[in-house]
């Protein structure tokens, strides 16, 4: 591992690919670096959380985010992302509506699971609609052949679920950051929002998209691999009753 990005609390997965986990939640935040851009996937549950990570992530690279993407909707995921003014922002199609029609019942649903009553409301009250709105597919060029493919593979685990892949340089694999579409630390977590019948099919498209070398990020755990996401696909089709062929390795 990189001793620069260890030392900072960064997980290095590849050139200028990393990530953090969270403490609480055990949230993924990640960080792509190109040439021109770079980008954080994920801005954790409060603005302090956000301010923190752009911070870090910043004085790691020693230069400025310059783009942010919301891989899903939940508060551990979204809240932090005012602390990212004057960043592009990409989101699945329908979170601009949702994250400025919804704020309440977010800081609600933070301040139920641990977060304090005023800084929910806070961070809820400075979300802004994404400007960037992926309904299939969208590529981001971040320079020096830096390329970061988002897909839309909602709803599944949400109503808005935005993967993001980044093509491995020079050989190496790729590394897809799979939001709350793949856990690792526990069962994968269905609220009110989550369609299951269509998550087995959203994760057959995830290993599509990434392939058998891939290195797969999780929402919430460690780092997994092609495999293990097939698994999870197979027994979320068993837990939702989706009666499809068990996925098999993408040739």
């Amino acid at each position: 591992m990189d001793m620069r990005w260890e030392e900072a609390g960064w997980e290095r997965l590849a050139p200028g690919v990393g990530r953090r986990r969270m403490p609480g939640w055990d949230a993924t935040i990640g960080l792509v670096a190109g040439a021109r851009g770079a980008l954080l996937y994920d801005t954790g549950s409060s603005l302090r959380e956000g301010a923190e990570v752009r911070t870090q992530a910043e004085a790691l690279l020693g230069r400025r985010v310059t783009h942010v993407a919301l891989g899903h909707p939940h508060f551990d995921h979204v809240l932090g992302t005012g602390a990212f003014a004057g960043v592009e922002v990409f989101a699945a199609s329908g979170m601009d509506v949702l994250l400025t029609t919804q704020r309440d019942a977010l800081a609600d649903d933070a301040a139920r699971q641990g977060v304090p009553h005023d800084a929910a409301v806070e961070a809820a009250e400075l979300l802004r609609a994404p400007r960037h709105l992926v309904s299939d597919e969208r590529t981001l060029d971040l320079g020096g052949g830096r390329g970061v493919l988002f897909a839309n593979l909602g709803p599944a685990h949400s109503g808005h679920d935005l993967v993001a892949l980044v093509p491995g340089l020079r050989g190496g694999p790729g590394v897809v950051f799979c939001g709350d579409l793949v856990e690792e630390s526990g069962e994968p977590q269905a609220g009110r929002d989550a369609v299951g019948g269509r998550w087995p099919e959203a994760l057959d498209r995830l290993l599509a998209l990434g392939g058998e070398d891939a290195v797969y990020v999780p929402g919430h755990g460690a780092v997994v691999d092609a495999a293990f996401v097939r698994a999870q696909r197979d027994a979320l089709a068993r837990r939702f009753g989706v009666c499809r062929p068990v996925a098999r390795p993408v040739s």
